[in-house]
């Protein structure tokens, strides 16, 4: 994502096919092989809502509640990514970049059970759909077996012992990180860059305790007003973008522990 317009600029000048292993963005990929671009009128990432699904108050959230996710066992950040549902907002900007598809052609669908890891609409009124438990192993296995399929000791998809799947809109006003992530994909170039920093500096500081579970959000705000936005003409450009960044945003969570 950081970087993103120069690598996918990179792997076309030189052929390299870029191979997603994100559960999202793998399925994506295997839903899009064979199908012409011009056919495909909508991604849709699927989301799981994180352990605050349905609350529209963010207010006093403790650390061990925003860890406490219903689906996957995770790393510190990644975990508070989906709280805020900003892993949802990088997987956007990751899916305008690999698969060179418009914003206004990626929606997000939250669904808790974590069965559909992705879906595409085609211009034919159909809709494919890549189900599974979820399961890293497998689109890691995709990946390093393409174009092969490896024999993987995975639990066979039972959609009778599942028993339903459940989808809802996210809530944007509430999960304000979604709307963030949209508009810094939006703007591209350096904003993106900022965005990832930004958020890095905040989730951290919100697991040390400095800050509240609703400051992510607005120590993003600011760092991506206050940094600014512009093109990214090199990756020596985006190291000092993502320091200046970094920088603006710890003293923003300074300025939010002084208050």
């Amino acid at each position: 994502m950081v970087g993103g317009d120069l690598v996918t600029e990179l792997s076309k000048a030189t052929g390299a096919k870029l191979l997603p292993v994100d559960s999202e963005h793998s399925a994506i990929f295997q839903l899009l092989s064979g199908e012409a671009p011009e056919a495909v009128d909508r991604i849709v990432l699927t989301a799981s809502g994180g352990p605050f699904r349905g609350r529209t108050d963010l207010s006093g959230i403790t650390v061990a509640e925003a860890l406490d996710h219903p689906t996957w066992a995770m790393g510190g950040r990644i975990t508070i990514d989906s709280a805020t549902l900003m892993n949802k907002g990088f997987e956007t900007i990751e899916a305008h970049l690999l698969f060179d598809v418009p914003y206004e052609r990626i929606s997000v669908v939250v669904h808790p059970q974590s069965i559909v890891h992705s879906m595409i609409d085609l211009k034919d009124g159909s809709t494919l759909a890549h189900l599974g438990y979820p399961d890293m192993r497998v689109p890691i296995g995709f990946a390093l077996g393409y174009p092969a399929r490896l024999d993987l000791p995975i639990e066979r998809l039972d959609l009778a012992s599942v028993g339903s799947l459940d989808f809802e809109e996210p809530d944007p006003e509430t999960f304000r990180c979604l709307g963030l992530a949209r508009e810094a994909g939006g703007k591209g170039g350096i904003s993106p860059c900022v965005l990832n920093a930004a958020d890095e500096v905040a989730v951290a500081a919100f697991l040390d305790g400095r800050i509240e579970f609703t400051g992510i959000a607005e120590v993003i705000e600011k760092a991506l007003d206050d940094v600014g936005s512009g093109p990214a003409r090199d990756f020596r450009e985006l190291f000092a973008v993502d320091e200046a960044a970094r920088e603006r945003s710890e003293e923003l969570v300074q300025d939010l522990e002084n208050s």
